[in-house]
């Protein structure tokens, strides 16, 4: 099985708030699933996955950040590609804070725009209590860590 090594960002707006797109898939393998998830994607040849994140960031949003820090947790797991493809997903996962919570579209690929429904910023409780299904599932201790280590 293929790895697909891949940065995400918790982007937290001033209120603690982070970012989810909802992606709703409504053909192909992955037809009739609807989640939210973190920004992010793979890593290309030859770029870290903070260079990644920071080019995910940018196209996925029009957020422009010169770098992202360290990843504040991991996460390792068999994921169903768009495609079909099984993969081991690598994923590292980067905290950016913002001031604005305007985004833009205008990076979004084709796929992107056919299957990212909505976004919405979410409190920690809002997450918590949520019957959604949520990427990754441990997104409120997730956030609860990486606070406690920026403290």
């Amino acid at each position: 099985m293929r790895r697909r090594p891949s940065a995400r960002l918790l982007l937290l707006d001033p209120d603690r708030r982070v970012l989810l797109f909802r992606f709703v898939h409504k053909t192909g393998p992955l037809a009739g699933k609807d989640f939210w998830a973190t920004p992010g994607g793979g890593v290309e040849a030859g770029e870290s996955f903070a260079g990644a994140a920071i080019r995910e960031l940018l196209e996925e949003t029009g957020i422009a950040v010169a770098t992202v820090g360290e990843p504040v947790a991991s996460r390792e797991f068999v994921m169903q590609m768009p495609d079909g493809e099984n993969v081991i997903a690598d994923e590292r996962l980067f905290v950016v804070h913002v001031s604005d919570s305007r985004l833009s579209r205008a990076g979004w690929t084709a796929l992107e725009k056919k299957v990212m429904a909505e976004h919405r910023w979410w409190s920690a409780d809002e997450l918590r209590n949520t019957s959604d299904t949520v990427w990754p599932s441990n997104l409120p201790e997730i956030l609860a860590e990486a606070g406690s280590r920026s403290s």
